[in-house]
This record gives structure tokens, C-alpha cells and sequence, in this order.
């Protein structure tokens, strides 16, 4: 079932939720609306869902206008954060609850409400829990109960709100997972609300990524990471650094530190340059085209990666910059706690000055760290 918002808005009081907005989603499509607290996510969750009803605009589910249609009437399943199953039901009897209370024209039998809960605890492979209660359960047991009781009505539309903030990390991944390739097996339209960048780009066909209430950027994970239309998008997807740059012909400089630019017009301009952590090479002197000077402070494991934090030396940065290795690279580098080092980015986007636009991609034809040196 496809989804169509068009000019969907919302206020609490003097608060505008959401300014006018436009949304399409494709029938099977998995949509991630990413971004912070306060940023209209889950108010546009409800809207679809019937939980609360938009001050203008159109709803259509498929060629189906619903946006006045009450929540009963709209066959959207919803999963909310913190499960809200019944302590007093059974696993079974939690799957069947939505069944069993629809009008009695529609009720399925009790021999196909039993088969269809069979079914649906085989599909999230927890068949062998159906007596328990919630309260014998973990937290991932209980979410995949959830979906479940969510799919047991045939929705056309899957809504889920922070499916997986109560769940500790590991689970997380697995449910992730598990939720994508169920997704793709059945197929359903389904719209997930989140805060986290990671599940977002992992779950997500496409990705929503809102502010105060407006749109940002809709895009694939892969183009939303490659193309971020604007500052907020960058640094909402995190593991940034920032060079703020003021134009000194020919390079940006920062007191001690400077990058040259490409020779582009449009690049000869104070403004910001955006560097992510695994686009920085670092060596014991600078070259010719970058000199940024750092200490580093820590050197932290993170799994198969090396965390290195930086502290600028002889310039200023809002806060410490990030570089990740491989620990093999690390090792080759020769870097410890204490080391001083310089940074050269291979990779950077630029953001001018004067508004809030897309950036400028940055594919400098950088020297390999230490060749060109010079003392500063």
C-alpha cells in the first residue's frame, strides 16, 4: 500500500509540530524518519497511524483518502517502544487480542484466529513461547511479540516508534536484522521512527531525515551519506569534523593550521569544511597542501576500528577532531597517546559562509602525507 502526505501540518498550542509538508512512499517500501528530539518525527508517525490528526493536508493511503478516517478504519498496525503487551495474556493471547475485538462481521473464525496466530509466532520464531507471559520474556523476545500482534490484522501500513530504544546494543543488531529480512519476505509498507543514524541507513529503502518540524532530505542510505544537502544532515549523521576556514589567498587558514583549496571560484571564500573520521591520513610532518597540527589525547579500541581523538594545536576548533584506522594501520603509523602528528584530509565538503546550502564536494589531489614537506 502506498502512502501520500501532501501539505500535512500540525501545531500543539503556539508549537507548529510540523510546517507543511510533502511525503511519498512506495508500496513496500521500509521509510526511516530520522532526526532529533522535538523534530516532528513521531507527530507525522500518529498522523499516518489516525493518533492524531493533522490541521491540514491530505492523507491517502493508496488510491484512499483516510485522512479523515478514524484509526479503527485504517488497517495500520503499530508497534510502539516499549511493547505494551498484556501482563495478564499469554504470548498467544497477545497476538490474538486484536483479532478477537474486531466486529463481529469481520472476526475470523476461532480455528482461523488460532491457525493465523500459529502462523505469525512461527514467522517470528517464538512458537514455542505461545503460553508464556510477557513477564518471562527479554526485551527482544517481547518486541518481536510486538510485531506480531501488529501484523495479526492484515495492516497495510506498518508503523513502528523506536521499535528497538529499549533493547541494549547487541539485540539491537540482531532484531534489526531480523526485521529487515522479515520485511522484505512479506513485503509490507512499513514506516519506522528513529534517532539513531546507524539503524536508520541499515533498515531504511529510503531515509527522512527532519528538523523543527520540516523535511530535510529524503534519499537513499548510501546517497544520503555520499550527497548531504545541508549542514544539519552532516551533522546529524555524525563522525565529523569541522575546519572553520577564513579565506587568505590562496588557502584557508585557522592561525597555525591551513588547507589549500582546489582551484574553484566558487572554493576562494571563508566558510566551514566538513571532514569525516575515516577520511583523514595523518604522518609526522605536513606537506605542501595541508597543515593541521593535533596532539592526540586518546586512543580508544572500537572493534575491528582504532578511535584516535585530537586536539588542535596552535588553532582553534569547537571541539576534538576523530580520526579511525584499522588497527593494522594504527600499528603501521606507529601512533601513541601524546604522539604529534598532522592531518591531511582526503576527502572534504565546503559550506560557504552565506547561507545554509548543499556543499561543495572536495577531491583535492593531495600528495601522500610527508611528501613536499616544509617546516612551519
Amino acid at each position: 500500500m502506498s502512502i501520500r502526505l501532501t501539505n500535512i501540518s500540525k501545531k500543539f498550542g503556539q508549537f507548529q509540530a510540523l510546517s507543511p509538508l510533502n511525503l511519498d512512499i512506495e508500496e513496500g517500501e521500509m521509510i526511516g524518519l530520522l532526526g532529533p528530539s522535538g523534530s516532528g518525527k513521531t507527530t507525522l508517525l500518529r498522523i499516518i497511524a489516525g493518533l492524531e490528526g493533522a490541521d491540514s493536508g491530505q492523507l491517502h493511503f493508496g488510491d484512499r483518502d483516510v485522512t479523515q478516517i478514524h484509526v479503527r478504519e485504517r488497517r495500520v498496525g503499530f508497534v510502539f517502544q516499549n511493547y505494551a503487551l498484556f501482563r495478564h495474556m499469554t504470548v498467544a493471547e497477545n497476538v490474538a487480542f486484536g483479532l478477537q475485538v474486531m466486529p463481529r462481521k469481520q472476526r475470523p473464525s476461532a480455528a482461523e484466529i488460532k491457525q493465523r496466530v500459529t502462523h505469525l509466532l512461527e514467522t517470528v520464531q517464538l512458537a514455542h513461547l505461545a503460553q508464556r507471559y510477557p513477564e518471562q520474556l527479554s526485551g527482544g523476545q517481547k518486541q518481536r511479540i510486538a510485531l506480531a500482534r501488529a501484523l495479526a490484522t492484515q495492516p497495510e501500513v506498518l508503523l513502528l516508534d523506536e521499535p528497538f530504544g529499549a533493547l541494549d546494543a547487541k539485540v539491537r543488531k540482531e532484531l534489526r536484522r531480523w526485521l529487515r529480512t522479515l520485511h522484505d519476505e512479506l513485503k509490507f509498507t512499513s514506516v519506522f521512527v528513529t534517532h539513531d543514524q546507524d539503524e536508520a541507513l541499515e533498515l531504511s529503502d529510503r531515509v527522512v531525515v527532519m528538523s523543527n518540524g520540516h523535511i530535510e532530505q529524503i534519499n537513499t542510505p548510501a546517497e544520503l551519506y555520499a550527497q548531504p544537502n545541508s549542514r544539519f544532515v552532516f551533522d546529524f549523521l555524525g563522525n565529523v569534523n569541522v575546519f572553520n576556514a577564513n579565506w587568505q589567498q590562496p588557502r584557508w587558514q585557522n592561525d597555525a593550521a591551513f588547507l589549500v583549496p582546489p582551484e574553484q571560484p566558487e572554493l576562494q571564500q571563508s566558510g566551514a569544511i566538513y571532514v569525516r573520521s575515516h577520511e583523514l591520513e595523518l604522518a609526522d610532518k605536513p606537506n605542501s597542501q595541508a597543515c593541521l597540527p593535533f596532539d592526540i589525547v586518546a586512543i580508544t579500541p572500537i572493534g575491528a576500528e582504532v578511535r584516535l581523538e585530537l586536539a588542535p594545536r596552535g588553532w582553534h576548533s569547537d571541539e576534538l577532531w576523530e580520526a579511525r584506522f584499522t588497527h593494522q594501520r594504527l600499528k603501521q603509523l606507529g601512533l601513541e597517546k601524546g604522539s604529534q602528528v598532522f592531518a591531511t584530509p582526503q576527502t572534504g565538503y565546503f559550506f560557504g559562509a552565506e547561507g545554509d546550502g548543499a556543499p561543495i564536494r572536495l577531491n583535492w589531489p593531495f600528495l601522500p602525507p610527508g611528501s613536499l614537506v616544509f617546516d612551519i
